[in-house]
This record gives structure tokens, sequence and C-alpha cells, in this order.
């Protein structure tokens, strides 16, 4: 069993797997319009991954970290080789939110294995929320998440 991280503000915790806010905005590997549902391998790049989008410290205390546990043989692995050029930029280009978009569509697997673009030799798990394989992650309990004051 794997188990993978996702840091988000308390507020949104119950519902930090359910693909909406990646729905409305998009991500890197999904556009608006597509349900997914991302999160780290490890609880050190779910950090990173938050602070890298941060835009004020202050919002740091209303954080809840939640885990989700799935089996790898939901997981499709997406190789480095298939990535188009500049694939971490930000924002993400439309070719990189397409790969998503296509594994969602064709639903080949529940689970996404991709690269992190903040550390690229680390991995970031995408959830097709709508695969019926989804059903099979179980997802843990929220706790309040204390980040470091030394990252500030």
């Amino acid at each position: 069993m794997i188990t993978a991280w996702r840091l988000v503000k308390t507020r949104y915790a119950s519902a930090a797997f359910d693909g909406e806010g990646a729905r409305l905005y998009g991500g890197r590997w999904n556009s608006p319009g597509t349900a997914a549902a991302y999160a780290a391998a490890t609880v050190s790049l779910a950090v990173l991954e938050v602070l890298v989008h941060l835009e004020a410290t202050t919002v740091l205390p209303s954080y809840s970290l939640t885990s989700i546990t799935f089996d790898e043989a939901l997981v499709e692995i997406l190789p480095m080789a298939a990535l188009p050029p500049h694939w971490w930029i930000s924002p993400p280009t439309n070719d990189v939110q397409a790969i998503g978009d296509q594994w969602i569509h064709e639903g080949r697997s529940a689970v996404l294995r991709v690269p992190s673009a903040v550390i690229p030799s680390e991995s970031i798990y995408i959830f097709n929320v709508a695969h019926p394989g989804f059903a099979y992650v179980l997802r843990g309990a929220p706790t309040p998440y204390a980040f470091d004051r030394r990252l500030l």
C-alpha cells in the first residue's frame, strides 16, 4: 500500500479529495472543468507544494494534513520521457494539462504518478475521483498541521 499526503486549509479538509478545487481552477495536470485531486508522496513535499504557491504566510496556521492510502495496482506511472519540454513552468501549459485530462477522460487508472514541478525526482499522485477504483482508496482524518516558523 502507498500513502500520500495533502495539506489543505482546515475549512476545506473534509473535501480534500473531492476534486472540486481542481475542477474549478485547474491544476498542473488538469484543466478547469476536469475534476482531480492531488497528493504528495511525502509530507515534506506536501509542505513545499504549499509554500511554493503561498502568497501570504498569515494563513499557514489554518492548514491541516490528511493522508490517502491506496494499492499500487491502482497507479499508472507517467514516465519522464512522455513529458513535454518545460512541463514544470508556471503557470502550466495546455499540453501538460491535456496529459492529465486525457488520462482522466479515458479512465485508464484511479491514480496517476507524475513528477513534482518543485522537486522533479519526487512524486505527486493525481486521483481520478470519477474512476471506480477511487472507491478503494482510504482517506485519513485531517489533523492540524504546524509549519516550522523557520520556513517563513
